[in-house]
């Protein structure tokens, strides 16, 4: 396989390999690593790569590996985990300031997630994946990432209108 076709193949993904890895490891340098890393050990494997039935989702599955390992190593150090991928649109400095607070809060319930819900989360309402591949990648059936994402879900909703006080009044 030429550096061409290996490209053809993982560059319409390496953004989301990059946005899962800063998801989970936060700071944007380790990210870039844990992605440069990935790439570099798809490339090794480059000439297995027609063996593989979703070249994307063994990725994914690999970030998702490597940056959970990376979180348990001792050089982790203060790694957390954490939702980062808020983007502003130009609107009015209230609704920024608004919006800003309301994605600390997004995280900080995320941030309490069980691992588990935590990816299934991320990988379905933030990479947009459907449930078959997150079921492949996480090696979970796809009742059981309906269920995490069901639970994570209804708590990310009770712990914001616990924190908004919506519904009183």
């Amino acid at each position: 396989m030429q550096q061409a076709d290996f490209l053809k193949i993982v560059g319409p993904f390496q953004d989301k390999l990059y946005r899962l890895a800063k998801r989970l490891l936060v700071s944007r340098e380790e990210a870039e690593d844990a992605t440069q890393e990935i790439l570099l050990k798809l490339w090794a494997k480059k000439k297995n790569m027609g063996q593989y039935k979703n070249v994307e989702a063994f990725a994914m599955t690999m970030t998702k590996n490597f940056c959970l390992d990376r979180l348990k190593s001792k050089q982790a150090g203060n790694l957390k985990l954490v939702h980062t991928n808020y983007k502003e649109g130009g609107s009015s400095l209230q609704k920024k300031v608004e919006a800003k607070d309301s994605v600390s809060w997004v995280q900080k319930i995320m941030e309490d997630l069980p691992e588990q819900q935590k990816m299934v989360l991320q990988l379905r309402d933030v990479e947009e994946y459907d449930y078959d591949e997150i079921a492949d990648m996480l090696e979970m059936k796809p009742t059981a990432v309906r269920v995490a994402l069901s639970r994570a879900r209804k708590t990310v909703r009770e712990k914001l209108m616990q924190k908004h006080s919506y519904g009183i009044g």
